[in-house]
């Protein structure tokens, strides 16, 4: 992914930020050779983060998906896989800048993970990833719920998930948040995101408020 340097995330903070709210990564990986890249929408969850790392390397990640879709016969152990997790993201209106001329644009946040992917063999293992996935999601989106008794269930389906790990060689984030706009008109842009009905919008905003450094520096 190129990233001006004015764009790049502040420090891995941001990027873990972004993985642990918006976890529906889009897995691509080398089709045939005659074909187009395979690319699955999936859910993704840290294993491990090795937090100290700028660029997340030695983190671990945990995917699945339906062993229905040829994207789980294409994978081999040892193989390079990308996630790309998007953050929040929105419509720039010039009508913000208070200037002309002006163009439109888009503000932007995603993290692109770079890694090796290495299936899960055992049907016991496949149903800690589904349940680690479950009691993650459900703390962190849902309403607590108590999976204890639809394990069984869990049991029944779980031979048709293919689970797997990531281990991570490389991420990096963009946020491209109006950082080489003036002071003033990144501050109008800003508010303008804030004030937004939608809340992904607004996310946006508050995002540019916690920028370090307001005018931007590459």
């Amino acid at each position: 992914m190129f990233v001006p340097g004015h764009y790049r995330a502040p420090d891995a903070s941001w990027m873990i930020e972004v993985l642990h709210d918006n976890p529906l990564a889009l897995m691509t990986s080398n089709g045939p050779a005659d074909g187009v890249p395979f690319a699955t929408h999936l859910p993704s969850i840290p294993e491990s983060l090795v937090t100290e790392a700028p660029d997340l390397v030695g983190s671990v990640l945990l995917g699945h998906l339906n062993r229905a879709n040829p994207h789980w016969a294409a994978l081999e152990d040892g193989g390079a896989v990308l996630l790309t997790f998007t953050g929040p993201h929105g419509y720039v209106t010039p009508t913000a800048y208070d200037y002309t001329p002006a163009a439109p644009t888009w503000n932007f946040t995603s993290v692109h993970v770079r890694g090796t992917v290495y299936k899960i063999d055992t049907l016991e293992e496949t149903l800690d990833v589904v349940k680690a996935t479950v009691k993650t999601f459900e703390g962190r989106f849902g309403s607590q719920w108590d999976m204890t008794e639809s394990v069984e269930y869990f049991r029944r389906i779980v031979p048709a998930v293919g689970a797997f790990r990531v281990h991570v060689t490389g991420a990096e984030g963009m946020f491209k948040l109006s950082q080489e706009q003036s002071d003033p008109v990144r501050a109008r842009v800003e508010q303008s995101f804030r004030a937004h009905a939608d809340t992904r919008r607004q996310a946006v905003g508050d995002l540019m408020n916690r920028l370090p450094d307001p005018a931007g520096s590459a």
